[in-house]
């Protein structure tokens, strides 16, 4: 890919880095395009994407794993044995450093020069980072309202796991083509060709490897990089580094010498390539985009084998930032004037100032720093004067963004995930779904006389997303029901009721574990079911609660004139 000549055309970053961090080498202020020409290159040369992944498929070192070969970081975070391990740079709860796991959002940016562009091209790479646990999953369903691209981690044991199908379906349900990366590789696994017949059979896609193995899964050499006729256009050898902390060294090799090398398990390698190729199983750049193929590689983000090739091939591949259609289905390009959308919203992440920080990615236009934009859903102004990248505990001020970047906007209180803000005339993007909870629980304070902080503390919550608020009139007000994709955010919720707003919180479970959207028609008969009661959520939309997927489906049988409607990433 080649970025449009133009001279107001940047060769780095916009961000500035406020303390003093990690490798930012290459960072600097530049120049602001002032015209058409030069929005579209810098729109041109970005690439927006999230890791999705079941649980402990890799989704943490593999971002270790890219901001190192960013050189973001000098080391990977975490320590791969298991003894000594600690928190990767991307987690910063206090639960997160705990637990071993990811359940927040953060944003990390950074230029990367593609081995195979040109000299003078450097590409802008948005890493949205998304909670790793599935408790938090409806972080992740948000963040994929935000991206242009998916990379799908699937563990070379396990093939696709719940969480990854889940989060599939959300990325074919928004259009997202999607990546896939085979990770753990240098572990004992299923073959090569039974992960991508997998893929094939259970989500409908048709998996095109860019690059296979050279050595089975526990034994893995390097890639072979397959060409258009499924030949081998070179050979990419690996070297372990200790621990898989730094940048594993590769060497390239045409056939001739991979064989001499690597005898029978190149011989293996490229006959499996040139079946791929027999079978219809070659790169179409079209149907990439179109959500009918994925490109597949094989890596081991542990060790960093496979790793610049999954950063080449979103360079290559992925699409840049596109035009997003308003609610009323005008599409806005991205020269138009400046828009963005809140995508998440996360308090407490700087618990010396109690700040809010709501993430927006940016649609159209030109952002700078101080720039006075309007709140599409108030009309109110709204200055930006504290705009911020955040990657784990790090911030730095961004000056100036461009279409597919990400920008944190601290203490907007006012914001919420679906907001849109914009200058100019007004744009109103559409709203951000709710996505089906699985778990319930009724919450309430233990003391009585600390309601006033309670109400506060759950509509601040509420309006963050971190729960879902469920109402009805016969439990009231002071017993709200929270509504969550998994449990552990009734923990997070009670964790923060506790150090940010000084009140001790009581939770009971409720016996429910479906919800289906439904209307004030089909409310009286469904709450006469046994098993079922209807709630209102803070949005308006009224929620009928279900105790299991057989009683839903028993009235869904007796009673099929009643609305009871799937949530995005509903449980079957």
């Amino acid at each position: 890919m080649t970025t449009p000549s133009d001279s107001t055309v940047p060769t780095d970053s916009t961000v500035q880095s406020d303390a003093e961090g990690p490798d930012t080498a290459g960072l600097a202020t530049t120049s602001i395009p002032t015209t058409t020409k030069g929005l579209t290159a810098e729109a041109t040369r970005r690439r927006t994407f999230a890791v999705i992944s079941h649980p402990d498929a890799g989704k943490s070192t593999l971002t270790e794993a890219l901001a190192l070969h960013a050189k973001k970081i000098s080391e990977a975070g975490a320590v791969h044995g298991k003894a000594g391990r600690k928190s990767t740079v991307s987690d910063w709860m206090e639960m997160e450093k705990a637990r071993g796991i990811s359940v927040s959002s953060t944003a990390l940016q950074f230029n990367y020069h593609s081995s195979e562009a040109p000299d003078d091209t450097i590409n802008v790479i948005n890493l949205v980072d998304t909670p790793g646990h599935s408790d938090f999953s409806e972080d992740t369903y948000r963040v994929l309202t935000a991206v242009d691209a998916a990379v799908m981690l699937i563990d070379a044991a396990k093939g696709l796991e719940p969480q990854t199908l889940k989060l599939f379906q959300v990325c074919r349900h928004r259009g997202i083509p999607v990546i896939t990366v085979i990770n753990k590789w240098d572990r004992p696994g299923q073959t090569p060709l039974e992960l991508l017949d997998e893929i094939s059979e259970r989500i409908g896609l048709t998996p095109t490897p860019l690059y296979w193995p050279v050595g089975i899964a526990g034994d893995f050499r390097g890639l072979l990089r397959r060409g258009e006729d499924g030949a081998a256009r070179e050979y990419v050898r690996f070297t372990r580094t200790a621990g898989g902390a730094k940048i594993a060294p590769e060497e390239i090799m045409d056939a001739d010498a991979a064989l001499a090398k690597e005898g029978s398990e190149w011989e293996t390698a490229a006959e499996e390539s040139e079946l791929l190729s027999a079978t219809g199983q070659d790169h179409d750049q079209e149907m990439f985009l179109a959500g009918q193929t994925s490109p597949v590689i094989f890596a081991s983000a542990m060790l960093n084998f496979g790793v610049r090739q999954i950063l080449d091939t979103l360079v290559e591949l992925a699409p840049p930032p596109r035009e997003r259609d308003d609610v009323n289905g005008k599409p806005r390009e991205v020269t138009d004037p400046f828009s963005a959308v809140i995508f998440k919203v996360q308090a407490g992440m700087d618990t010396a100032h109690r700040d809010r920080l709501a993430f927006m990615r940016i649609v159209s236009g030109v952002f700078e720093r101080g720039m006075v934009v309007t709140h599409a859903q108030t009309g109110k102004p709204f200055t930006t004067k504290y705009a911020q990248t955040v990657f784990g505990r790090e911030r730095s001020t961004v000056e100036s963004a461009f279409p597919g970047d990400v920008v944190g906007l601290v203490n907007a209180t006012a914001l919420a995930p679906g907001h849109t803000l914009y200058t100019d005339k007004k744009v109103e993007f559409p709203p951000i779904p709710s996505f089906a909870p699985e778990h319930f629980s009724i919450l309430r304070a233990e003391s009585a006389g600390k309601y006033k902080q309670f109400r506060r503390a759950v509509d601040q919550l509420d309006s963050e997303g971190v729960v879902q608020i469920l109402r009805n009139d016969i439990r009231g007000d002071a017993s709200p029901v929270m509504a969550a994709v998994g449990p552990m955010q009734f923990e997070v919720v009670a964790a923060r009721m506790k150090s940010e707003f000084n009140v001790e919180a009581k939770m009971e479970p409720l016996g429910y574990a479906l919800a289906r959207r439904t209307d004030a028609e089909s409310e009286v008969e469904l709450n006469r079911q046994r098993g079922v009661e209807v709630f209102t959520r803070s949005d308006g939309v009224m929620l009928a609660l279900v105790s299991d997927k057989w009683r839903l489906q028993y009235i869904q049988k007796e009673l099929p004139d009643l609305t009871l409607e799937p949530l995005v990433a509903a449980a079957d």
